[in-house]
């Protein structure tokens, strides 16, 4: 009887707790995850700060092919890749389509007017995000960006070029927040 004891405790505690994952502002991420076969690991993560309040807005989750603190090589990696935002408010409609907007202007790699047609539809597909809403970018080279919201697929964006411009809102020169983009670079060795 007492090995059953022993083993059902085990069991209990790995169940309770399990594998290490990210945790920040209160939303714990898991350290691996899936996407179109290829198993992806949790680079970093990152708190969106609004206004010079500091109004917490939603923790981003980065999950790579190969981890990296490189900005530049996880933008430009010809990778599958994942980007999880996990809201910790509500946010109007209106206040994340003016993000997008505002994000691409700020950092896309390629002309704006190339991939507006794009953002014009990722900024239809957005609603109101609520407390607890989740916000997946998926991208598979050669096929686009996947749009899921709460697990619910909403289309997909298709085009290198738009990939890279999307990712470069979070990891291009001009971040919502550095120190979200720092958090998202992870804590990882330096490049050589």
């Amino acid at each position: 009887m007492r090995p059953l004891l022993i083993l059902l405790t085990f069991l209990a505690a790995v169940v309770a707790n399990p594998a290490a994952a990210g945790k920040k502002a209160g939303v714990t991420m898991p350290d691996t995850t899936v996407v179109a076969n290829k198993q992806l690991t949790l680079n970093g993560m990152g708190l969106r700060e609004a206004t010079f309040l500091k109004v917490d807005v939603y923790v981003a989750g980065l999950y790579v092919e190969n981890v990296s603190s490189n900005a530049s090589k996880l933008v430009n990696a010809n990778e599958v890749k994942m980007l999880v935002l996990r809201f910790v408010r509500d946010v109007d409609r209106g206040d994340i389509t003016d993000a997008w907007s505002t994000g691409f202007k700020n950092n896309a790699t390629v002309k704006l007017a190339t991939i507006k047609p794009l953002i014009d539809r990722l900024n239809a597909w957005m609603p109101a995000f609520k407390k607890g809403d989740t916000l997946a970018f998926s991208y598979v080279p050669g096929e686009g960006v996947a749009v899921d919201i709460n697990g619910t697929r909403k289309g997909m964006l298709k085009g290198d070029d738009f990939a890279r411009s999307l990712f470069s809102i979070w990891l291009g020169p001009n971040p919502p927040g550095s120190a979200l983009k720092r958090g998202l670079l992870g804590n990882h060795p330096p490049e050589v």
